[in-house]
């Protein structure tokens, strides 16, 4: 029952943000644009529900063909100091815009407001056993871990949260999170690992 609740909940919230929030998109669209007049959106495979890969949308923070740079743990790398972040790129991060687009993925099935955040389809050859337990849900523009400490975390260290919102997961944990996530997104914490 929280599960088809929580889909119809998720369907009928992006409809409206989708809505209400297309002029804040359209001015992140057009200053990503006017910045090196190149394409605003990116589209990345990820990890989603069972396993199944699909792409999430996000606004791009990045130079175009910037490289993949990955931390010691796998994790992608996250530097306030990252060269490959655009000035525009590095705003809508600290603000979380670049996650807009992501309610298409809410709109399509493939994603859900609360949920762990969903992988590099190439990050499961670095599941444990027990960490394939967080695809049993869908994925998240924000999930526990993000609430607690958003891109400050180790990979290892998030997936313990990640868990930790599947075997716990409700209505109730959804809302809590939700309401951490304002919190964390707008003292602007944890944006970069240190």
């Amino acid at each position: 029952m929280y599960k088809v609740f929580k889909r119809i909940i998720d369907g009928l919230c992006a409809g409206i943000l989708c809505i209400v929030l297309s002029p804040m998109m359209l001015l992140v669209a057009g200053g990503i644009f006017l910045e090196d007049f190149k394409n605003p959106l990116f589209k990345q495979p990820r990890l989603g529900y069972q396993g199944h890969v699909f792409n999430m949308y996000k606004f791009r923070s990045m130079k175009v063909d910037a490289p993949d740079l990955r931390s010691d743990d796998g994790a992608t790398y996250n530097s306030e100091r990252d060269t490959r972040v655009t000035r525009v790129g590095s705003f809508i991060r600290k603000t979380s815009l670049d996650e807009l687009p992501q309610l298409i993925n809410i709109l399509k099935g493939e994603m859900s407001f609360i949920g762990p955040r969903p992988d590099l389809a190439d990050q499961i050859t670095l599941y444990h056993e027990e960490d394939k337990k967080r695809l049993e849900v869908l994925p998240g523009i924000t999930g526990y871990a993000q609430a607690v400490g958003r891109n400050s975390l180790g990979f290892r260290e998030r997936f313990k949260y990640d868990i930790e919102y599947v075997e716990r997961c409700s209505l109730f944990f959804d809302i809590k999170i939700l309401f951490m996530t304002v919190d964390v997104v707008l003292r602007r914490k944890h944006v970069h690992r240190h």
